[in-house]
């Protein structure tokens, strides 16, 4: 069984082709890898009924010759995605047991193509967190261990409970949603590939919404051509979605393996950043090395509203959702706790069912929403976001196909050692991350190498809007020169 659960999404869907083993056989697998690593805390839902039932449907369609891009692969969706009745909380007491009764678009694009739900996995509450310990469900586990130490890790955040069921072999791909970094910088600390596409790439229609300009889906998978695959079917426009944009959706699995001969790569000089560990810069310098080696020519650039990214996005994005969050109020749907007027029902419901970052967020936002402060911090934050925006495209129009950087200013760190007396410090670890949502652009991290604790570091790949093709082509050739890292099993 576990030799099905440690194949690619590229070899199982090749084997469920050929007939060497079944759906069902591949579903069972994983539910039963699920079961015996329960200590990770990555799911917070299983769904072993609807898996088999799936399964066996996958099963019938490549009997007849029916099957779609995705059939019987078995996959893991993040609790921020609306399931038709199958719960979804985007882990927060506020929701409850709230069963909705639609499906997100990108899990519909993906039930389309035959995929099989394995269960809703863990994250940040209202996917606000770097390292996924605000989940009402408890931290995720990561698989990763220090060398010599029982240490508990975090897999990063928001996406921890995706990152961590595709590193530890418990599902073959996972949704994830990226913010200001909640796919890449959990796909960097667990050793996979996660991409944030386009926004506008992938449509955010029935998904628990954070901050709705800064908010998009995307894939995790252990290789980047699994990756390729999964964005293929989660991307395309929906005219359920105003920001999503109707453009055509490549065959991103073709550009794996394309020749990055005579690309451009730049290297930004304001993400050397005081304190960064050698250990990081000096994978920076190989993953240069790499794609150099490759045929690329490095080039640096200058992004200099960089520094400015991290504070306008700690105010755009609380501001955003201060705004979404007001729907839940206790009245519709999810927590209601009775209070002595409609106010107090409001107040109680609020206080109980949110938990502190998420309070601490709707404070922020709602303060710099505020009369007299919109225009001190919500109106100036925009107005940087929009000079970082600037930045990139003048380098792009400088004739620049991609940027590499860090993915991540450390390795993984340990549940509780960070953000409990200064949430700043937590929010610093998106320091390389945010630039790529202010601005609207794809951006994949894709693991290069460990530290020397063991722990596995990723590099990061920025693209022009909407050229994902050519991030998978980039990412490909740091895959191909650093190989891929698993953890070892100690669950």
């Amino acid at each position: 069984m576990d030799e099905l659960t440690s194949l690619t999404l590229a070899q199982a869907r090749t084997g469920l082709a050929k007939k060497d083993f079944t759906a069902v056989e591949l579903a069972d697998a994983h539910l039963a890898a699920m079961e015996r690593a329960r200590a990770l805390n990555a799911y917070v839902l299983e769904t072993p009924e609807r898996a088999s039932a799936m399964a066996k449907a996958a099963d019938a369609r490549i009997a007849k010759g029916t099957a779609g891009p995705l059939e019987g692969i078995p996959l893991a969706i993040k609790d921020l995605f609306a399931t038709e009745n199958v719960r979804t909380t985007a882990c927060s007491k506020i929701l409850g047991d709230f069963s909705p009764a639609y499906e997100s678009s990108v899990t519909e694009n993906l039930w389309r193509d035959g995929a099989v739900l394995l269960g809703k996995t863990n994250n940040d509450e209202f996917a606000m967190g770097s390292s996924n310990e605000t989940s009402a469900f408890g931290p995720v586990i990561s698989p990763w261990r220090r060398k010599g130490s029982n240490t508990p890790l975090v897999p990063g955040g928001s996406s921890g409970g995706s990152a961590a069921a595709v590193a530890a072999n418990l599902a073959l791909g996972a949704t994830g949603t990226d913010t200001g970094g909640s796919i890449r910088q959990p796909a960097s600390f667990t050793g996979i590939v996660g991409i944030k596409p386009t926004y506008g790439r992938c449509s955010r229609w029935g998904t628990v919404a954070f901050a709705s300009s800064l908010d998009q889906a995307g894939p995790f998978a252990r290789t980047v051509r699994d990756t390729a695959i999964l964005m293929r079917s989660m991307a395309g426009y929906d005219e359920k979605d105003a920001t999503s944009v109707d453009t055509p959706v490549p065959d991103y699995e073709a550009a794996v393996g394309k020749s990055i001969k005579g690309m451009r790569i730049g290297i930004p000089k304001q993400y050397r950043i005081d304190g960064m560990p050698a250990e990081i810069e000096t994978l920076w310098q190989q993953g240069g090395a790499w794609l150099k080696a490759a045929g690329a020519e490095l080039v640096e650039v200058s992004l200099p509203h960089t520094k400015y990214a991290l504070p306008a996005y700690y105010i755009v994005a609380p501001a955003e959702a201060s705004s979404n969050l007001a729907r839940y109020d206790g009245v519709r749907y999810g927590l209601r706790v009775p209070g002595q007027d409609v106010n107090g029902m409001y107040e109680k419901t609020r206080a109980e069912g949110f938990g502190p970052e998420v309070r601490r967020r709707i404070m922020i936002g709602t303060y710099v929403l505020s009369a007299g402060y919109y225009d001190a911090y919500y109106l100036r934050a925009q107005q940087v976001r929009t000079l970082i925006k600037k930045d990139f495209e003048d380098c792009f129009n400088a004739g620049v196909d991609a940027m590499l950087t860090p993915a991540t200013p450390s390795a993984a760190f340990g549940i509780g050692e960070k953000g409990k007396a200064d949430p700043v410090e937590m929010y610093l670890n998106d320091v390389f991350t945010v630039t790529v949502n202010m601005a609207g652009l794809p951006g994949i991290a894709v693991p290069a190498g460990v530290d020397g604790q063991g722990l596995p570091l990723g590099l990061q790949l920025i693209g022009r809007p909407f050229d994902e093709e050519a991030l998978f082509s980039l990412a490909h050739v740091i895959e191909k020169a650093a190989g891929t890292f698993h953890p070892k099993s100690w669950w």
